[in-house]
């Protein structure tokens, strides 16, 4: 064997029309539509419709697709009674894990065979944000908010997650920021959820191995870091000592650097704007100053950019969102990329089977005879 490439770095493993991203230019469209595009002038609710269908509702399209994402929102009592069973101390990806696996167990299996497939994975990324809100609540001591129908769905997230009906900006945040991580071609945790598919398994355990990547740090867990770190350093002013000391002793700053971008990621760009207008509404910067600060430094310094994970982080806190919810809130929205890819696995399937280039010892087996 030969051309090994670490992390198959840039290797090509399939076709895909579901989303195409340029690193060197920092484009990244789904199905043919500029992310700009979407997140201005869609929402959520679209973009899935987008992802599972190829192409965007029309207007009587999009009513009738939400209020079919709406209702599949509501979860079995005997998910709720695992959710309340589940310790408080558990990793809440550990906890999605364990609620998204046994919802799967709550229904007839969705396989590459089932002629109504289509229809039935709106259930997953629907009831996927009931969850997600449940989990959170129950961390809290509080009591589980049932979902409502009459919400879009960003805004029925952020009810279910507060307790509150959010304002509209707060719901036309949180809509885009759905939009931008619903999918980004074949990262780790959506590659992951294509092996699975592979093998011809059924919809929800490919759905778990996704979740069981995107857990890791280096991946959907980055944007809970980013946080921490604008948590330690606490005032502009120890930005660039900060920075200064995470280079000196080589360690990683978190929310900088792309394997795939060379240049700005096109949604911090978005996300960069949506803090900056947060924290100007609610009268507290400090985040974002903070943020750019940084952001130019590391730039100067390393000559990297900063990715989707860096303005995330402060614009989920200043909604008022747990830092430890932010890897679920990722999947709540990246569950429709997910979605879409195992559908597109199913259409034209050949299992994944990569090698090793074996570099251990072989001892010599040879029997002799005396």
């Amino acid at each position: 064997m030969s051309d090994f490439k670490p992390g198959l770095e840039d290797v090509v493993i399939g076709y895909s029309s579901v989303c195409f991203l340029d690193g060197i230019e920092g484009r990244l469209l789904y199905r043919g539509y500029d992310i700009a595009y979407l997140a201005e002038k869609t929402s959520f609710e679209d973009v899935v419709y987008l992802l599972l269908n190829g192409v965007l509702p029309s207007a009587e399209e999009s009513e009738t697709f939400r209020a079919e994402m709406a209702a599949q929102r509501t979860l079995p009592k005997s998910i709720i009674d695992l959710i309340r069973l589940i310790p408080i101390d558990t990793h809440p990806m550990d906890a999605l894990r364990t609620a998204i696996s046994f919802l799967g167990t709550t229904e007839e299996p969705v396989l590459n065979t089932s002629p109504d497939r289509i229809q039935r994975v709106i259930r997953g990324i629907s009831a996927s944000a009931t969850i997600v809100a449940a989990l959170n609540r129950v961390r809290q001591g509080l009591e589980i908010v049932e979902p409502r129908q009459d919400l879009s769905h960003a805004g029925n997230f952020l009810y279910m997650m507060t307790g509150k009906e959010p304002s509209s900006e707060h719901t036309k945040l949180m809509d885009v920021a759905l939009i931008l991580h619903a999918d980004h071609e074949s990262n780790a945790s959506t590659f992951a959820a294509r092996v699975t598919a592979s093998t011809l398994s059924d919809y929800y355990s490919a759905i778990v191995t996704g979740i069981g990547t995107l857990k890791g740090p280096l991946h959907g867990g980055a944007n809970e870091a980013v946080m921490h770190s604008l948590l330690e350093i606490q005032t502009i002013d120890n930005v660039i000592p900060y920075v200064d000391e995470k280079l000196e002793k080589k360690e990683k700053i978190m929310g900088f650097g792309h394997r795939v971008y060379k240049t700005y990621d096109p949604r911090g760009l978005i996300l960069k704007k949506l803090s900056a207008q947060i924290g100007d509404q609610l009268g507290e910067r400090k985040w974002f100053d903070m943020s750019v600060k940084m952001e130019e430094y590391v730039r100067d310094r390393k000559g990297l950019y900063c990715n989707v994970d860096f303005y995330s982080a402060s614009v989920y806190y200043l909604m008022g969102l747990p830092i430890e919810m932010f890897t679920p809130i990722f999947f709540v929205s990246r569950v429709a990329g997910y979605t879409a890819h195992i559908l597109e696995q199913w259409e034209n399937n050949r299992i994944f089977r990569p090698r090793l280039e074996y570099n251990g010892p072989i001892h010599s087996t040879e029997i002799t005879s005396k």
